[in-house]
Order: structure tokens, then sequence, then C-alpha cells
């Protein structure tokens, strides 16, 4: 469970440093439903960019901002459906779109539920403690700009291989950026520098992603109901939710799919991967080009037992399909198979990952025979804003993208997707890929064999955590009501 031990003094000083950055904080209530935030904060965003560093952004962490770079209030949730001629299927695929966000991707919300427990308890003070964002990328960039809005120092840990972009926002940002050996697989490094800093006698707090259940909580609880409002909206009489699917990374997001098969309990639940990377299908390893996602480990947040199947995707496809989505010869072939101007404009809200999570979801259409009436839903993490450089890097490399390039990536890697590299979890299967767990946690990371067994065995581990929402919000209403702003 999420530790909710009061530390007063400490709470003393994190609510003063609240009252003086004129800081409120959103409650889950309000982020699961933004027409619970007041009149007044509603007022404040219209004169407020996106990305801006003002505390009232903490209210646009949620899936419902209205779809403009600066001032915008609140709508439905921001999705697309991808339709057959993109997708090759039948069954119906829904998308959430993450490029809405404070920093352009919906880790900011994950970065937030990791440190906003710590805050209003009093176990993080901000006046003295500096936050340390390990990360693949998206995750520190949130951690960074919550820092930022608390005032607080921050050090952002991430693989010296992200995307360049990613790197010129954190040097404005962070206190410190930490780049650590190798690219998205390398995940033990980053372990290794907390480890390092940790030892290094600074007064600092780690909010390790991969092993912090306010990740896992804030993706069940927040986007959970968002893919539930998108479904009750856009579903049909007849029509059903099938699966979810998400690349695992710290397997925060995943953690929403644990929520949709408790409203839709037929529905299965899928993990991606990189198929470079093969370590859930495999307990394989390597490097590979999906940013964002991680490997070489099973994140400690994972609820493996309740995954039904994994599937790995080539890293090339999702290279192919951002050339496609976004180079101009690939839109001009999209639109003569049918794909309609106003998805294709929207495009480039289709990040590297989301693009995986894109063509996993097909897969995972195409292994159960998906038709009409079927629905899969997955998320877009972030968009081409953070990947501009890829596309110049893959120009420099192959060339220019030309038509007979755009139908060979529409027809190989995005029509072309078949069901290889696919597994269809048993009892036996799932509890091989919990017990990887072991190896990183438990004899690296300071974990208990009892706790690891707790989460395979033990029924309520996992709704045990899920229960404290409440609990969180009430600490929040009472930190609000302390630093006295509203």
């Amino acid at each position: 469970m999420i530790d909710l031990t009061i530390h007063p003094d400490r709470l003393q000083r994190a609510v003063q440093r609240a009252r003086e950055r004129k800081i409120v904080i959103p409650t889950y209530k309000q982020m699961k439903n933004p027409a619970l935030i007041p009149a007044s904060v509603k007022a404040q965003l219209k004169g407020v960019g996106l990305w801006d560093l003002n505390p009232v952004n903490l209210f646009r962490i949620n899936w419902h901002n209205e779809p403009v770079a600066s001032g915008g209030g609140f709508g439905g949730v921001n999705y697309l459906e991808l339709p057959k001629a993109l997708t090759g299927v039948d069954a119906r695929i829904f998308v959430l779109v993450g490029k809405w966000f404070p920093t352009g991707a919906h880790k900011v919300g994950a970065a937030f539920g990791c440190l906003v427990p710590r805050l209003v308890t009093g176990q993080f003070d901000p006046t003295t403690q500096k936050a340390v964002w390990p990360s693949t990328g998206n995750y520190c960039r949130g951690g960074a700009y919550d820092s930022a809005l608390l005032a607080c120092q921050s050090i952002a840990i991430l693989p010296e291989g992200m995307s360049k972009e990613r790197f010129e926002w954190l040097a404005k940002i962070a206190g410190e950026v930490i780049a650590t050996p190798g690219t998205e697989s390398n995940v033990k490094e980053i372990f290794d520098k907390c480890w390092e800093l940790r030892r290094s006698g600074q007064d600092l707090m780690i909010f390790n992603q991969f092993e912090e259940f306010g990740n896992h909580l804030w993706h069940y609880d927040v986007t959970g109901h968002a893919m539930e409002e998108v479904l009750q909206k856009a579903l049909r009489p007849g029509e059903t939710l099938r699966g979810s699917v998400f690349t695992t990374g710290s397997a925060g997001t995943i953690a929403a799919g644990d929520y949709l098969k408790e409203v839709f309990p037929e529905s299965k639940l899928a993990a991606s991967e990189a198929l470079q990377c093969p370590t859930l299908l495999l307990n394989g390893f390597g490097s590979h080009r999906i940013e964002g996602i991680g490997d070489k480990h099973v994140p400690w947040i994972h609820n493996v037992r309740n995954t039904d199947m994994v599937i790995a995707i080539d890293d090339e496809a999702p290279m192919q399909m951002i050339r496609l989505f976004n180079e101009p010869e690939g839109q001009k072939y999209l639109a003569q198979m049918g794909v309609q101007a106003d998805l294709i404009e929207k495009l480039s809200w289709i990040g590297i990952s989301g693009a995986a999570n894109i063509l996993s979801a097909i897969k995972m259409a195409k292994w159960y025979e998906w038709g009409e009436g079927d629905a899969v839903v997955t998320v877009l993490t972030d968009s081409m804003e953070l990947y501009g450089s890829r596309l110049r890097e893959l120009t420099a490399e192959r060339g220019e993208f030309s038509a007979r390039d755009a139908a060979v990536a529409y027809h190989q890697y995005l029509m072309g997707q078949s069901t290889d590299n696919v597994e269809e979890l048993t009892y036996p299967a799932r509890k091989r890929v919990h017990n990887l767990k072991y190896y990183t946690w438990v004899e690296q990371q300071g974990k208990t064999y009892d706790e690891i067994q707790a989460q395979w065995y033990q029924k309520d581990y996992w709704s045990c955590v899920h229960e404290q929402v409440d609990a969180i919000d009430a600490l929040i209403a009472e930190f609000n009501g302390q630093v006295g702003l509203i």
C-alpha cells in the first residue's frame, strides 16, 4: 500500500511552500471529472499556456483538456477512433491522446500520483529535499515539471540515447539532468545511479516509477475512468470492450486495464514490449528503439496475475509508422487508401510508443478474431512533438520518404501485422513472468520475499491500493485547507 503516515513538522513546511507558490492541488475526483474544478481555477486557466510553469496547470493533469496550446478549458476525453483503412481489422480501436497534458505526455500524471501522497503527508519536504525522477523519458519530464511548480530541486535521470527534444527541455526545467549509459532497455543503469545518489549523503527522495504504487493508482483510477467514459460514449448497442493493451514501460498505464476488467469482466488485458527485448515473452534481453517503454525487467507495480496476453512488436514497425504518418508522401498514400483528411491531420498526435500500442491492438484483435461489435482500447503516451529529431535522423540515414516507401510501410508494417510473437498466458506462464520480479526487486532493490509472494497469493493486495483513493483525496483537501487559498 501507499504509505500515508503523517510527518507534522515537514508537513507544515510543505504547506508554507504551497502557500508561497500559490499552489492548490487537484483531487482524484477532480482529475476524473473536471466539472468539479472550481470556477475560479477555470478562469485562471484562460490565460495560461498548456506547458507554462504555472501551478494552476496542476488542474490540467487529466484527459479532458481542450486540445489547444493555450487558454483551454475542459471537455470530453481526448481520443481518436482508428478506422479499418488504418488498422486492417473490423474491430473498433480507440486510443486516448496524451499530447494535451502539460509537458505533452500523460506521464506527468504518473509523476503527480507518486509525488502528491508524499507531499500532503509531509513525507517529502520541498524546502530541503531534492526530488529524484528515474525514467526512460517522459516520467522524469513530468516529475521535473511538478517539482518546478513546487520550487523544489529536482534530478532527472534518463538514458543518454533518448531523443534530443527530451534533453533540451529538461535542461531548462530540471535542477540537474543525469544521462545514464544506453537507451530504452538500460533500466538497471538507472537503478544503479539511484543507489549511487542514496549513498552520496544528499537529502533527497527517489520517486521510482517502476515501484511507486502512486503510478499504478493514478492510471487505475484516472486513466481507467477516462477509458470507461470514452467507451460509454462511443459504443453502440450490442457492442462491448473485448480488450485493452499497453506497452509495459513502468507498468503504470497497464493498471487502467486492471480497472477496465472490473467494469468489463470478460475483457482481456495485454502487455506489449519490443521484440528486440522480449523480457515478458522469452525472458529475453536486448536494446530497441520504442522510446519510453523500458524493458529487461518486470516492474514491481505490474499486476501480472491479471495480465492475459504478451505481445512483442518489432521496433522497425513503429519507426516506419511515424514516417508514414508524418512525411508528405506517407500522408498522400494514406489518403489514397481511404483515410480521411481530418484524421491524417491528427496522426502527429501519435508518438513512437503510441504507434507500438496501435500495432499491439491490431495484433490482439487478429489473435482473437474480433470483428464488428468488438472494441479494443489503448493510449498514445505522447506525440511527434517529442520526436522531430528522429524523423530527421531517419531521413539522413535512409533518404527521403518516397511513395514506394509509403506503400511498403502501409502494407508490410501496418496492414501486414500478423499474430506472430504473441503468447496467451496460462496460469503457469503468468507466474513465470511474475517470478522474474525476484531477480530485480528482491535480489537487487531491497524488496522482501514475503511481499513478492503477497503480490501473487494475497487476494486483496492490489485492491487495498485501489481503495486508498478516498484517503488520499481527504489528505489533499486537508492540505489545501491549511494552505488557505480556496
